[in-house]
């Protein structure tokens, strides 16, 4: 079956965000089954693909790994990548993100099952993020089954939060927290009835 331009240039688009989205190697018949051609003519799309981007000096490329297929950046473009890489990079957290890092600030040291268990769910994601920007870190494990991991706040979020330790943190309102408990009864609540 002949294709024309302009459906070719649709299934490299399809093809370009897979890979893009993915970030590892595609197997060539998830590819194919996924843009509706066989592996066959899916093979040829991506080849056609391949020789564009080094046709146009493009500074991504598509390497072929075992009949999948990853996209990639050009060897030639990880100098340019390493400067940015090096810079500093400002970063937002989420209202998730403060949340935990409110609970390991006053709690600490505190493992994730306990923070999850404060929080009513899992935080392993947010707990990783504050770990990679440097907020939180490991402090140990807790001598326990399972000898879980136990993490703290850094001299980063002293820095950020303009502190000089922990114990500056201002100290929370006994009937703040009784009215937060209350909130989040009538939240639950609600919620119920609203299923229901």
């Amino acid at each position: 079956m002949e294709i024309d331009e302009r459906m070719i240039k649709k299934l490299e688009s399809a093809i370009e965000a897979i890979l893009f989205t993915m970030g590892e190697s595609v197997e060539l018949k998830k590819i194919a089954d996924a843009i509706n051609h066989d592996e066959d003519t899916t093979r040829k799309i991506i080849k056609n693909m391949m020789d564009k981007y080094l046709a146009e000096d493009r500074g991504i490329t598509i390497v072929e790994l075992n009949d999948s297929y990853q996209m990639c950046t050009k060897a030639e473009m990880y100098d340019y990548i390493a400067k940015v890489a090096a810079q500093p990079r400002d970063y937002v957290l989420t209202d998730v993100q403060l949340e935990t890092l409110s609970i390991v600030a006053y709690k600490q040291p505190i493992t994730k099952g306990e923070i999850s268990k404060i929080r009513g769910v899992n935080c392993d994601h947010a707990i990783n993020r504050l770990v990679e920007v440097g907020l939180v870190e490991e402090r140990g494990r807790l001598n326990a089954p399972g000898r879980p991991l136990t993490f703290g706040t850094t001299e980063e979020f002293l820095r950020r939060f303009g502190l000089s330790s922990v114990e500056e943190l201002p100290i929370v309102n006994s009937e703040k927290i009784e009215d937060f408990k209350r909130e989040a009864v009538d939240e639950i609540e609600g919620q119920i009835k609203f299923d229901l």
